[in-house]
């Protein structure tokens, strides 16, 4: 019986931890588990309180990848405290006391929960695809040039890749797009534009993943070489406040490009690397958004397992 009385209570003692101590989407998630309360739950009590939030906003808001910040999504942790059990102001004094505003209540940051999920979801559809680890291609070059639209939205991508195979037989490749969170990969659009054509596309709609197959038309040869280029449309999420790249294996060159929209210069932009997801963020460079192309790039000579990426902040 005192196994199960400390059972019991493990996740009332960790609720008052996270409610002392924060952040928010850690107290957040402690006061649900201790509830018992699955996600469609808390979103059908938010509803009988007059308050719209869908279970996704609730997914990411307890992961971290996003924060509530607008009137209606403050009003939903008012009654969430209420829903929860907790004292009046805890919730909302957690999102006071933070100073972290690149996940506020909108797309824009991919957190530790966000990309490990996403990974998972990626596993599962190239195993869908028959998409092995790296499909027989040794990467050369990778290009991307990445628009940010008038709404500061990712508008879209444009990939230009230069692959070598190293067993015969390989004719194709499994590009992947991760959207910002809120995204909407069914909506997206595909287009290939050089040296391939689509063939088929799994998405899953609560991480934001989009894989697709980009076929060459004719299988290669241990050895040979591959040029081709794809775009993705995507502009259906919020406001974008970063891009990365995550990679598996070492290869040849990766650059990216991000180019802003007149109407959405931001105030300030970095580059940044990570060894993995749960690795601290290194290699913090200003980056200037200068001349009349209002673009900044970053270039990897040689790539290594891990991520490269671009920020930025228009506050």
């Amino acid at each position: 019986m005192r196994h199960a009385t400390e059972h019991a209570d493990a996740p009332t003692a960790e609720l008052n931890t996270a409610l002392r101590g924060g952040p928010f989407h850690v107290a957040l998630r402690a006061a649900i588990a201790a509830r018992g309360l699955p996600l469609q739950r808390v979103q059908h009590h938010l509803s009988r309180h007059g308050v719209k939030v869908g279970v996704t906003s609730l997914s990411y808001w307890q992961q971290g990848a996003r924060r509530p910040q607008r009137p209606e999504s403050l009003r939903a942790v008012r009654a969430l405290e209420e829903i929860l059990r907790l004292p009046d102001e805890s919730l909302i004094r957690l999102l006071a006391d933070s100073d972290d505003d690149t996940t506020a209540d909108r797309p824009g940051s991919h957190s530790y929960r966000a990309l490990t999920a996403a990974s998972d979801v990626l596993d599962r559809l190239q195993t869908e695809l028959g998409w092995s680890l790296d499909g027989g291609l040794h990467t050369l070059g990778h290009h991307e040039r990445v628009r940010i639209g008038p709404g500061r939205e990712l508008a879209g991508l444009e990939a230009h890749h230069i692959v070598r195979a190293h067993r015969d037989g390989v004719d194709r490749f499994v590009a992947v797009h991760h959207g910002d969170p809120g995204s909407s990969p069914r909506d997206m659009r595909v287009r290939a534009l050089e040296n391939c054509r689509t063939g088929r596309i799994r998405w899953d709609q609560d991480s934001g993943v989009l894989a697709v197959e980009l076929l060459f038309g004719a299988p290669l040869r241990s050895g040979d070489t591959f040029l081709f280029r794809y775009a993705i449309d995507d502009a259906t999420a919020g406001a974008s406040r970063e891009y990365l790249r995550r990679f598996g294996f070492p290869g040849g060159q990766y650059a990216l490009q991000v180019c802003f929209d007149a109407a959405a210069l931001p105030a300030r932009c970095h580059r940044f690397t990570q060894s993995s997801p749960a690795a601290p963020r290194a290699g913090r460079q200003k980056l200037s958004v200068t001349g009349p192309h209002r673009c900044v790039h970053v270039v990897e000579p040689r790539i290594r397992p891990g991520i490269t990426g671009i920020a930025w902040s228009w506050d």
